[in-house]
Protein backbone atom coordinates (compact mmCIF):
# COMPACT_ATOMS: atom_id res chain seq x y z
CA UNK A 1 0.00 0.00 0.00
CA UNK A 2 1.33 3.59 -0.95
CA UNK A 3 0.84 6.48 1.96
CA UNK A 4 0.30 9.06 -0.30
CA UNK A 5 -3.20 10.30 0.28
CA UNK A 6 -4.01 7.43 2.75
CA UNK A 7 -5.31 7.97 6.17
CA UNK A 8 -3.78 6.71 8.99
CA UNK A 9 -4.84 6.69 12.83
CA UNK A 10 -1.12 6.51 15.21
CA UNK A 11 -2.18 5.87 18.91
CA UNK A 12 0.36 7.50 21.31
CA UNK A 13 1.13 9.80 18.40
CA UNK A 14 1.96 12.89 20.52
CA UNK A 15 5.32 11.63 21.57
CA UNK A 16 8.32 9.11 20.95
CA UNK A 17 7.47 5.86 18.55
CA UNK A 18 4.46 7.07 17.73
CA UNK A 19 5.15 10.65 16.96
CA UNK A 20 8.08 9.69 14.73
CA UNK A 21 6.00 7.61 12.61
CA UNK A 22 3.27 10.31 12.55
CA UNK A 23 6.60 12.67 10.95
CA UNK A 24 7.42 9.75 8.50
CA UNK A 25 3.57 8.97 7.16
CA UNK A 26 3.09 12.83 6.77
CA UNK A 27 6.87 12.95 4.60
CA UNK A 28 4.93 10.46 2.46
CA UNK A 29 1.77 12.12 1.68
CA UNK A 30 -0.46 10.74 4.16
CA UNK A 31 -3.34 12.25 6.53
CA UNK A 32 -3.26 11.38 9.87
CA UNK A 33 -4.48 11.65 12.95
CA UNK A 34 -3.40 11.24 16.45
CA UNK A 35 -5.02 9.67 19.27
CA UNK A 36 -3.09 10.69 22.33
CA UNK A 37 -4.16 11.94 26.53
CA UNK A 38 -1.93 14.60 25.72
CA UNK A 39 -3.52 17.64 24.36
CA UNK A 40 -0.93 19.82 24.28
CA UNK A 41 1.70 17.89 22.68
CA UNK A 42 -0.87 16.43 19.87
CA UNK A 43 -1.80 20.41 19.07
CA UNK A 44 1.78 21.09 19.23
CA UNK A 45 2.26 18.50 16.50
CA UNK A 46 -0.49 19.47 14.41
CA UNK A 47 0.51 23.29 14.49
CA UNK A 48 4.03 21.68 13.69
CA UNK A 49 2.79 19.34 10.62
CA UNK A 50 0.26 21.07 9.20
CA UNK A 51 -3.30 20.25 7.75
CA UNK A 52 -2.76 17.09 6.97
CA UNK A 53 -2.40 15.98 10.46
CA UNK A 54 -5.86 16.07 13.37
CA UNK A 55 -5.13 15.39 17.02
CA UNK A 56 -7.70 13.88 19.28
CA UNK A 57 -8.05 13.06 23.19
CA UNK A 58 -8.39 9.48 22.94
CA UNK A 59 -8.48 7.17 25.75
CA UNK A 60 -7.66 3.57 24.17
CA UNK A 61 -9.28 1.59 26.77
CA UNK A 62 -11.99 3.20 26.23
CA UNK A 63 -14.67 1.26 23.69
CA UNK A 64 -17.07 4.10 23.30
CA UNK A 65 -14.75 6.86 22.72
CA UNK A 66 -12.70 5.08 20.43
CA UNK A 67 -15.36 4.39 17.95
CA UNK A 68 -16.33 7.74 18.11
CA UNK A 69 -13.29 9.06 17.44
CA UNK A 70 -12.74 6.73 14.27
CA UNK A 71 -15.79 7.85 13.23
CA UNK A 72 -14.52 11.36 13.61
CA UNK A 73 -11.34 10.21 11.52
CA UNK A 74 -13.56 8.94 8.54
CA UNK A 75 -15.70 11.89 8.46
CA UNK A 76 -12.80 13.96 7.81
CA UNK A 77 -10.76 12.51 5.86
CA UNK A 78 -13.40 9.91 4.16
CA UNK A 79 -11.72 6.90 5.06
CA UNK A 80 -9.12 4.58 7.39
CA UNK A 81 -6.57 2.67 5.86
CA UNK A 82 -3.81 2.45 8.31
CA UNK A 83 -3.68 2.14 12.14
CA UNK A 84 -0.53 2.27 14.00
CA UNK A 85 -0.81 0.96 18.15
CA UNK A 86 1.99 2.97 19.96
CA UNK A 87 0.22 3.91 23.15
CA UNK A 88 1.49 2.37 26.32
CA UNK A 89 2.51 2.64 29.85
CA UNK A 90 5.83 0.49 31.68
CA UNK A 91 5.71 -0.96 35.00
CA UNK A 92 8.71 -1.97 36.94
CA UNK A 93 7.51 -3.98 40.18
CA UNK A 94 8.64 -7.28 40.93
CA UNK A 95 6.66 -10.09 41.91
CA UNK A 96 7.51 -10.16 45.65
CA UNK A 97 9.48 -7.27 46.35
CA UNK A 98 9.79 -5.54 50.32
CA UNK A 99 6.97 -4.02 50.46
CA UNK A 100 5.05 -7.68 50.02
CA UNK A 101 3.06 -9.29 46.49
CA UNK A 102 3.10 -7.26 42.97
CA UNK A 103 -0.33 -5.13 43.52
CA UNK A 104 -3.02 -6.38 41.23
CA UNK A 105 -4.31 -2.92 40.37
CA UNK A 106 -1.18 -2.52 38.79
CA UNK A 107 -0.76 -5.62 36.87
CA UNK A 108 -4.03 -5.18 35.72
CA UNK A 109 -3.45 -1.41 34.68
CA UNK A 110 -0.64 -2.16 32.62
CA UNK A 111 -2.25 -5.26 30.80
CA UNK A 112 -5.49 -2.57 30.22
CA UNK A 113 -3.69 -0.48 28.59
CA UNK A 114 -1.15 -2.06 26.60
CA UNK A 115 -2.75 -5.37 25.69
CA UNK A 116 -6.45 -4.31 26.00
CA UNK A 117 -6.35 -0.66 24.31
CA UNK A 118 -3.81 -2.18 21.37
CA UNK A 119 -6.76 -5.14 20.72
CA UNK A 120 -9.62 -2.29 21.28
CA UNK A 121 -7.75 0.14 18.62
CA UNK A 122 -7.68 -2.65 16.15
CA UNK A 123 -10.56 -4.69 16.11
CA UNK A 124 -12.25 -0.97 15.79
CA UNK A 125 -10.05 0.36 12.97
CA UNK A 126 -9.97 -3.03 11.09
CA UNK A 127 -14.15 -2.62 11.36
CA UNK A 128 -13.84 0.72 9.47
CA UNK A 129 -11.30 -0.30 6.93
CA UNK A 130 -13.22 -3.42 5.17
CA UNK A 131 -15.69 -0.38 3.83
CA UNK A 132 -12.93 0.28 2.08
CA UNK A 133 -12.47 -0.40 -1.87
CA UNK A 134 -9.67 -2.18 -2.53
CA UNK A 135 -6.48 -0.14 -2.99
CA UNK A 136 -4.13 -2.17 -5.42
CA UNK A 137 -4.36 -5.98 -7.60
CA UNK A 138 -4.06 -7.67 -4.08
CA UNK A 139 -7.12 -6.53 -2.85
CA UNK A 140 -5.98 -4.53 0.03
CA UNK A 141 -8.10 -2.56 2.36
CA UNK A 142 -5.95 -1.94 5.40
CA UNK A 143 -2.71 -2.31 7.68
CA UNK A 144 -2.39 -2.61 10.59
CA UNK A 145 0.26 -2.34 12.79
CA UNK A 146 0.47 -3.21 16.24
CA UNK A 147 3.54 -2.49 19.17
CA UNK A 148 5.18 -4.92 21.55
CA UNK A 149 8.69 -5.02 22.71
CA UNK A 150 11.94 -6.75 23.15
CA UNK A 151 10.41 -7.64 26.73
CA UNK A 152 7.83 -9.56 25.51
CA UNK A 153 11.14 -12.31 24.96
CA UNK A 154 13.50 -11.77 27.39
CA UNK A 155 11.61 -9.27 30.00
CA UNK A 156 14.17 -7.91 32.87
CA UNK A 157 13.75 -8.19 36.62
CA UNK A 158 10.26 -6.10 37.61
CA UNK A 159 9.47 -6.25 34.09
CA UNK A 160 6.41 -9.29 35.05
CA UNK A 161 3.32 -6.91 34.07
CA UNK A 162 5.38 -4.83 31.03
CA UNK A 163 6.46 -8.13 29.55
CA UNK A 164 3.20 -10.05 29.82
CA UNK A 165 1.40 -7.28 28.35
CA UNK A 166 3.46 -7.07 25.19
CA UNK A 167 3.93 -11.11 24.95
CA UNK A 168 0.07 -10.71 24.38
CA UNK A 169 0.48 -8.09 21.40
CA UNK A 170 2.79 -10.57 19.81
CA UNK A 171 0.87 -13.61 20.37
CA UNK A 172 -2.29 -12.21 18.84
CA UNK A 173 -0.35 -10.91 15.67
CA UNK A 174 -0.51 -14.29 13.71
CA UNK A 175 -4.48 -14.88 14.77
CA UNK A 176 -5.46 -11.22 13.88
CA UNK A 177 -3.70 -11.50 10.52
CA UNK A 178 -5.97 -14.29 9.62
CA UNK A 179 -8.71 -13.45 10.83
CA UNK A 180 -8.75 -10.40 8.82
CA UNK A 181 -7.28 -11.93 5.64
CA UNK A 182 -10.54 -11.96 4.42
CA UNK A 183 -11.70 -8.37 4.41
CA UNK A 184 -7.75 -7.46 3.35
CA UNK A 185 -6.61 -5.75 5.95
CA UNK A 186 -2.79 -7.10 6.81
CA UNK A 187 -1.42 -7.21 10.62
CA UNK A 188 2.16 -6.96 11.78
CA UNK A 189 4.09 -6.52 14.91
CA UNK A 190 7.66 -4.63 15.60
CA UNK A 191 9.24 -5.43 18.97
CA UNK A 192 11.29 -2.56 19.92
CA UNK A 193 14.61 -2.76 21.72
CA UNK A 194 15.53 0.33 23.63
CA UNK A 195 14.78 3.86 22.11
CA UNK A 196 16.09 7.17 22.39
CA UNK A 197 12.40 8.94 23.40
CA UNK A 198 11.68 11.51 26.01
CA UNK A 199 11.62 8.86 28.57
CA UNK A 200 14.93 6.96 28.04
CA UNK A 201 16.89 10.38 27.29
CA UNK A 202 16.34 11.76 30.58
CA UNK A 203 17.02 8.45 32.49
CA UNK A 204 20.52 8.73 34.50
CA UNK A 205 23.54 6.98 32.26
CA UNK A 206 23.06 4.15 35.12
CA UNK A 207 20.18 3.32 33.72
CA UNK A 208 20.99 3.87 29.59
CA UNK A 209 24.66 2.59 29.71
CA UNK A 210 24.05 -1.44 30.80
CA UNK A 211 21.20 -1.28 27.58
CA UNK A 212 23.36 0.07 25.42
CA UNK A 213 25.96 -2.49 26.09
CA UNK A 214 23.35 -5.05 25.75
CA UNK A 215 22.96 -3.59 22.25
CA UNK A 216 25.44 -5.79 19.51
CA UNK A 217 25.59 -3.54 16.78
CA UNK A 218 25.08 -0.48 16.09
CA UNK A 219 26.24 -0.05 20.14
CA UNK A 220 23.53 2.74 20.63
CA UNK A 221 19.92 3.59 21.67
CA UNK A 222 17.76 3.77 18.55
CA UNK A 223 16.07 6.13 16.78
CA UNK A 224 12.64 7.10 16.69
CA UNK A 225 12.67 8.02 13.69
CA UNK A 226 14.11 4.09 12.41
CA UNK A 227 10.48 2.92 13.82
CA UNK A 228 8.79 5.51 11.70
CA UNK A 229 11.00 4.33 8.62
CA UNK A 230 10.22 0.57 9.55
CA UNK A 231 6.38 1.17 9.41
CA UNK A 232 6.66 2.87 6.50
CA UNK A 233 8.07 -0.25 5.08
CA UNK A 234 5.66 -2.45 6.09
CA UNK A 235 2.73 -0.63 4.62
CA UNK A 236 4.44 -0.23 1.84
CA UNK A 237 5.50 -3.73 1.50
CA UNK A 238 2.30 -5.77 0.88
CA UNK A 239 3.33 -9.78 0.93
CA UNK A 240 4.36 -9.06 4.93
CA UNK A 241 1.64 -9.97 7.29
CA UNK A 242 1.37 -11.98 10.38
CA UNK A 243 4.70 -11.23 11.98
CA UNK A 244 6.42 -9.90 14.39
CA UNK A 245 9.86 -8.15 13.65
CA UNK A 246 12.64 -7.26 16.64
CA UNK A 247 13.81 -3.60 15.66
CA UNK A 248 16.56 -3.87 18.64
CA UNK A 249 20.13 -3.64 17.48
CA UNK A 250 20.68 -7.40 18.16
CA UNK A 251 19.82 -6.91 22.16
CA UNK A 252 18.95 -9.91 24.13
CA UNK A 253 18.33 -8.34 27.60
CA UNK A 254 19.88 -9.54 30.72
CA UNK A 255 18.45 -10.33 33.84
CA UNK A 256 18.74 -7.03 35.08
Amino acid sequence: MQLQDKVAIVTGGASGLGLATVEAFVAKGAKVVIFDLNQQQGDEVTQRLGENVRALVVDVTDEVAVHAAIQQVVALFGGLHICVNCAGIGSATRTVGKNGAHPLNTFAKVIQINLIGTFNVTRLAAEAMQHNAPVNDDGERGVIINTASVAAFDGQIGQVAYSASKGGVVGMTLPLARDLAVIGVRVNCIAPGIFNTPLMNSSPDSVKMPLIEMTQFPKRLGHPSEYGQFAVHIVENSFMNGETIRLDGAIRMAPR
